[in-house]
């Protein structure tokens, strides 16, 4: 590792836990009908675009054709109230806080739109700071896995992946952040806590629990 230069967060499930709220909000159409979305059924849907198609597996299970689109606008109402209820992660806060005196460029590389990034941001009060915020906008082709999205950031800041550390939260991003060269920390949230993140270089319960001047000795070793 080089100097670290910068820390590159991820931002569903990591900056704010809208996993949670996304997995819930189907979990309860699949209720609904019957069935139980299963934490390992919805898995490959986390962190990308495309990787999951909860009507195609609901309709799988029961058997019998569905309205998507009716199911889709049914949820996303409950989506947004979950979502909007959920505060910044812990720890994450005193990330940024610390960033800034060890004077680390902070950044954001997302396979969401870049629209609810923002507005998330903006809800939470985190809309400022950030040097640079690389979102996929519906483009499966740069989405986690693949490293693009973490590139873009690199090359925005003008450093290598040996100078910044990627925190995320699922099997998708990191794997985006290994592929680009960054040193990554995994977060898990309720939904991933369960997964397979044993590619991540150190995986943490929480932010809380290693001040990020400790992470920065840690990677450097």
């Amino acid at each position: 590792m080089g100097p670290i230069r910068a820390l590159v967060f991820d931002f569903d499930g990591l900056v704010v836990d809208t996993e949670s709220p996304a997995y819930a909000s189907w979990q309860e159409i699949y209720s609904e009908h019957g069935h139980e979305l299963t934490i390992a059924a919805w898995a490959d849907a986390i962190g990308t675009i495309g990787g999951f198609d909860p009507v195609a597996h609901l309709e799988e299970l029961h058997e019998a054709p569905l309205d998507g689109d009716a199911l889709r606008a049914r949820r996303l109402p409950r989506h947004m109230e979950l979502t909007d209820a959920e505060p910044v992660r812990p720890g994450v806060q005193a990330y940024l806080d610390e960033a800034r005196v060890l004077g680390l460029a902070v950044a954001i590389a997302s396979s969401n739109a870049g629209e609810w990034v923002h507005s998330h941001l903006e809800r939470v009060g985190l809309s400022q700071g950030w040097a640079a915020i690389e979102c996929a906008d519906g483009d499966a082709s740069v989405a986690k896995p693949e490293p693009h999205l973490y590139e873009a950031v690199l090359s925005k800041l003008g450093i290598t992946g040996t100078e910044a550390i990627a925190l995320e939260d699922s099997p998708n991003g990191i794997a985006a952040a290994k592929a680009a060269g960054l040193f990554c920390v995994a977060v898990p949230n309720p939904v991933t806590v369960n997964l397979r993140l044993f590619g991540a270089d150190v995986v943490l319960p929480s932010l809380e629990v290693m001040p990020l001047s400790d992470l920065i000795e840690y990677a450097s070793r």
